[in-house]
């Protein structure tokens, strides 16, 4: 039996907007390109997850529209079992997403739609699912008593938890302990935590935070600086890898989630999982979209290859 990947999160179609700038409130100003494509934390990691050579399966909410048409046939152009549940009255998700022209960087909003309306009975109908997998996903996209189901659920039969606490939200500490690993980003960190991020050895600081509320290892993801693998027993910073040119950064923090998810399921060490992870978001980082921008098993293989050869990939120990 093939154990794979579940994911619990929202899909939401990325209407994304290229400019110079941020207008103005009253404001209008001319953009220089727009794109629409599939997008959402869970969605992004699902494909990411299948991209990256995991068997899939993906658990949301979606309207009865043209959005959730764009969502179905994206999960079966990927090879993702998709367990979503129709909504009536409800449109599916968007996200607006405003893309740097200089820098790629971006500012979004996301709008959840049918897939907020998740809810702890969604999740035990996929208990099943959860119980044949070797990790399970999820973030706070959809609302918290989902969210908490699943890790309970996962718990209950065993299967590695990965918790992204994106975006971030107060928690109830009883959370914490359900969580295997945990990946925020600095601002996430740093709200879970209330602990300022502006260094390696801050992050270091909220990652012992974490581990204090009872989470088993944690990943602060850190943007061009790479990622930091932090437990009780060792705490190592993963760099990033130099895959080109940034032109947008806004599909990276899942696409780590989702790679280094699809690498534990295959039995990858957690370091070596961190490093999957790394790589991944590297490349997608260098392609406009979310989860368009998401690079296949091959090409991530051939970065980490790459650097292998070269000896580019110096983890630094603390």
């Amino acid at each position: 039996m093939n154990r794979g990947v579940v994911i619990l999160g929202i899909y939401v179609t990325d209407l994304t907007f290229r400019a110079e700038r941020m207008p103005l409130l009253g404001e209008t100003i001319a953009g220089s390109a727009f794109a629409m494509g599939p997008g959402g934390k869970g969605s992004n990691q699902a494909v990411a997850a299948a991209r990256a050579g995991a068997h899939v399966v993906f658990c949301t909410r979606l309207g009865a529209d043209a959005f959730g048409d764009i969502a179905r046939s994206t999960w079966a152009a990927e090879g993702i079992t998709a367990r979503a549940i129709s909504t009536d009255g409800v449109a599916t998700g968007a996200a607006h997403i405003f893309v740097d022209d200089a820098t790629g960087g971006n500012a979004i909003i996301v709008a959840a739609g049918a897939a907020g309306r998740l809810c702890p009975e969604d999740v035990e109908a996929i208990e099943a699912d959860i119980a044949a997998a070797a990790v399970f996903v999820t973030q706070l996209e959809q609302p918290v008593p989902a969210a908490r189901r699943g890790l309970e659920l996962a718990r209950r039969h065993g299967v590695t938890t990965v918790f992204n606490p994106a975006p971030a939200l107060p928690l109830e500490d009883d959370i914490f302990p359900l969580c295997d690993y945990i990946t925020p980003n600095e601002t996430e960190a740093t709200a879970l935590t209330g602990i300022a991020i502006t260094s390696v050895d801050d992050a270091r600081r909220a990652a012992d935070a974490l581990l204090t509320k009872g989470v088993g290892a944690v990943i602060v993801t850190l943007g061009e600086a790479g990622a930091l693998l932090h437990t009780p027993e060792q705490s190592v910073l993963v760099p990033a890898f130099n895959c080109g040119r940034v032109v947008e950064t806004a599909g990276a923090g899942d696409g780590f989630t989702g790679g280094f998810a699809a690498a534990l399921a295959r039995g990858e060490n957690p370091l070596n999982a961190v490093r999957f992870g790394c790589a991944l978001a590297s490349l997608s980082v260098t392609r406009a979209g979310t989860a368009p921008s998401m690079p296949t098993l091959a090409e991530i293989e051939a970065v980490l290859g790459e650097a292998a050869k070269s000896g580019s990939v110096l983890a630094q120990h603390s």
